[in-house]
């Protein structure tokens, strides 16, 4: 077959699109005049020598950072071989060779087409700059409009999370280079919100080269002042006088080139992602860096919500163009910006709309002058200039009134975490925010985890009047890192309410155990979700709520009273399923390397007792409550005339070294399970010697059996899949342990079945030495 044929249905596709007959394309076939380009496929031969070109090759007027190849095949059979290494005769395997050195240099699109008109088979990759791997994009096997590949290029997934850590990356530089040029820390958010505004004018972007410096801050200030008068705040003279240090800084308003220096890299850097991701809080996330070492915003409780949850924010609500959101605790304005997006795209385009939704259904509220200059400034960066911006306490009668104007319809907040005993507890502020919404509205909210377990005094009041007065429909446990990069240690949750509507007799409540959200930390970065995991999961923990459904592990419905702890941890059931062996063999040993490391003539062989195989079927297993398995008291408190070196274990709540903090002239147990309930809550031994064991654990014995090593081992590896639900307030005190269940194999009469257990046991390596 002729692939000229092939090459020509490719390329009329592109002589007929809008971008190549309006010159917005270049289109090389074969060869390229870009020297860039020409180095990089220098080596690029199929064969393996010499140059290489693809059948096309296309590049954006307006965006030099992609590229678009091509390759072709006559014959369908040849569009991709099984190992995609056979570059000469295969399309998908020839245009990925050629991805491969390009993306040195550029983000790729490389589309692969075999066959003929009537059979003609596309294949689209996306491999972006400095990665190693190619990733299928548009399932559609057909060519797209070229400004469809630039517009989902710009929006997919891994090209954010790369933008996105690279903006992170300049964040650390910048602010390097602030705190050179004496910026104070509160001040750095305010330069860089002042100059992304002032960018927006044509007349400065296109004269502020040209100034000296005392000139260019003058020029820099007057313009944000200019552009700021049009902001709908009584309060906007404040904001503009927030920005006068920038006249009179000594070095920005007098050393040549250092503020020109900053402006230039804003735009390049800054302005250049916010044109790409339009309605993202990108100066909360300069915000967060910048004040990271500060110690202003800590003070304040201030810790402001990662962009992946002001999102999820937005689909838990169902945010679309009717709503009207509030924020009592605004902050940058995360969430009103993700919200905002959300209503914009909802209305299609309808520019009336648009205007309304900015006009009437954006309303934050912020106490703090220097966030509330920066919340201000970031509207109008995002084209906003006219949301209600309300300065002050979202407690005061004056701006509660000017609330009630709006009828707002959706709740979100963040509030200001408690940090001494004068603050206002965080569910003051979630009733406060239920309160001025209409009946019926949803309030989501993230607050510490503590906030949930209160079972006395005024945060169960509160929490009393949470269900007197409003539906507690959901929970959601979070991630302990989620605020990671804030450099905050708090363990949250995020709980969904709906005003006005007391929370019924027998409704039960929807608890979600949403600890991975797919993000690691990366040294220099913070949080990032670097195997792009968060869309799938996002999606699976939504659909899961829609559908009220119970998973394993993962969520449960339960009915809750005030005095409850209201979190997954508490209900759900634990996780069996991905028991295996590693995880026993695990366990042994770690109790070998302690019984090694103690009595060190101790040898270990890999042997077990048993040769035979027995397979682990868990779900023939049955459950028992903790009380009909255990006996469990609380370990006892170390007294002065206890406090002396000896030969004895003395158990804490380390999760090191088998639990062993020291060795002490006394004992309290022995042949026993240790569980730590402070500390390190949920770490299990088992202490075959004499121990004695602290008030920071709790001891486990059998009530109608034994214990002996073998079973042992069981039990802890079993204990031991508890520790998820274990956080900041939910200690494993003896009595919450005592409402637990645990799933054991069982006999023909449905009693454990320890004779299974301890032959299992026997059967994994290391076992023999027990």
């Amino acid at each position: 077959m002729n692939e000229r044929i092939t090459e020509n249905i490719v390329r009329t596709h592109i002589h007929n699109d809008f971008f190549f007959k309006n010159k917005k394309i270049i289109v090389e076939e074969q060869s390229s005049n870009n020297t860039r380009i020409d180095k990089l496929l220098k080596h690029a031969s199929k064969s393996g020598n010499g140059k290489g070109y693809p059948e096309f090759i296309i590049q954006y007027n307006k965006d030099a950072n992609i590229i678009i190849v091509i390759e072709c095949k006559a014959d369908i059979s040849k569009h991709e071989s099984q190992n995609k290494k056979q570059y000469k005769d295969y399309a998908v395997d020839g245009v990925l060779l050629y991805a491969s050195f390009l993306s040195k240099e550029y983000d790729v699109i490389a589309i692969a087409v075999s066959g003929t008109k009537n059979n003609l088979k596309i294949t689209h990759f996306l491999q972006l700059k400095g990665t190693q791997e190619a990733h299928n994009i548009f399932k559609d096997d057909s060519f797209l409009k070229l400004e469809d590949y630039l517009n989902a290029y710009r929006t997919d997934e891994r090209k954010f999370n790369q933008d996105f850590k690279e903006l992170l990356s300049y964040s650390k530089s910048l602010n390097e280079k602030l705190h050179s040029l004496k910026v104070k820390e509160s001040e750095r958010s305010l330069l860089i919100s002042g100059t992304l505004i002032a960018l927006e004018d044509k007349a400065f972007l296109n004269s502020y080269k040209y100034e000296n410096p005392q000139s260019l801050t003058n020029l820099l200030v007057n313009k944000i002042e200019e552009k700021l008068s049009s902001v709908k705040t009584p309060h906007v003279k404040d904001i503009i006088t927030s920005y006068n240090f920038i006249k009179t800084h000594t070095i920005l308003a007098k050393e040549e080139n250092k503020l020109k220096e900053i402006i230039d890299e804003i735009d390049d850097k800054i302005n250049s992602f916010i044109r790409t991701y339009k309605y993202f809080d990108v100066l909360g996330q300069f915000y967060i860096e910048f004040l990271r070492y500060a110690n202003n915003d800590k003070s304040l409780g201030i810790v402001l919500t990662p962009p992946h949850i002001t999102e999820l924010f937005c689909e838990i609500a169902n945010i679309n163009k009717d709503s009207v959101i509030l924020d009592t605790c605004t902050g940058t304005g995360g969430f009103l910006i993700s919200a905002m997006k959300k209503m914009i795209i909802d209305v299609g385009g309808n520019e009336k709309r648009i205007k309304q939704i900015k006009e009437k259904q954006i309303i934050g509220i912020e106490n703090q002058h220097d966030i509330y200059a920066l919340l201000c400034s970031n509207m109008y960066i995002h084209g906003d200039g006219r949301s209600n911006l309300m300065k002050g306490s979202c407690f005061d009668d004056k701006i509660k009134n000017q609330v009630s104007m709006f009828k707002p319809n959706v709740g979100f907040l963040n509030p200001p975490y408690k940090t001494n005993k004068n603050d206002r507890e965080e569910l003051e502020f979630v009733l406060n925010n239920l309160n001025q919404l209409e009946k019926g509205s949803y309030c989501i909210a993230i607050v510490p985890m503590s906030c949930m377990m209160f079972n006395k005094g005024l945060g169960l009041q509160l929490k009393e009047k949470i269900l007197k007065k409003h539906t507690l429909e959901a929970v959601f446990s979070m991630n302990e890192e989620l605020f990671h990069s804030s450099d905050v240690s708090v363990v949250t949750a995020i709980i969904v309410l709906k005003s006005k509507e007391a929370h019924p007799k027998n409704y039960k409540t929807y608890f979600g155990y949403w600890k991975d959200d797919g993000f690691i930390k990366i040294k220099n970065t913070g949080r990032t979700d670097y195997y792009s995991k968060w869309n799938l999961i996002k999606n699976k923990w939504l659909s899961s709520y829609r559908n009220k459904e119970e998973l394993e592990g993962g969520s449960v419905k339960k009915l809750v009273k005030a005095t409850d702890e209201w979190c997954s941890e508490a209900y759900i059931n634990t996780d069996y399923r991905n028991l295996s062996n590693d995880k026993f063999i695990l366990n042994i040993k770690k109790y070998l390397t302690y019984l090694f490391n103690r009595y060190r003539d101790f040898s270990i062989d890999i042997l077990p007792c048993l040769s035979k195989v027995i397979a682990l079927n868990v779900n023939r297993w049955s459950k028992f409550d903790y009380t009909e398995i255990f006996n469990i008291t609380k370990g006892k408190r170390l007294t002065k005339k206890d406090q002396i070196d000896g030969e004895y274990p003395y158990i804490s709540s380390s999760a090191m070294n088998n639990g062993v903090d020291n060795y002490i002239d006394a004992y309290t147990d022995e042949n026993c399970i240790t569980f730590a309930c402070y500390g390190s809550i949920g770490e299990v031994f088992y202490q075959k010697s004499k121990v004695w064991v602290s008030d920071n654990a709790n001891v486990f014995y059998l009530k109608n059996k034994i214990l002996n090593p073998f079973l042992a081992m069981f039990l802890v590896t079993l204990l031991k899949l508890e520790q998820f639900r274990f956080s900041y307030g939910m200690t494993g005190k003896k009595e919450r342990l005592e409402t637990f269940k645990i799933k054991l194999p069982v006999d023909m009469q449905g009693n454990p079945d320890w004779y299974f257990m301890e032959n299992y046991i026997k059967s994994l390596p290391y076992s023999s030495n027990l």
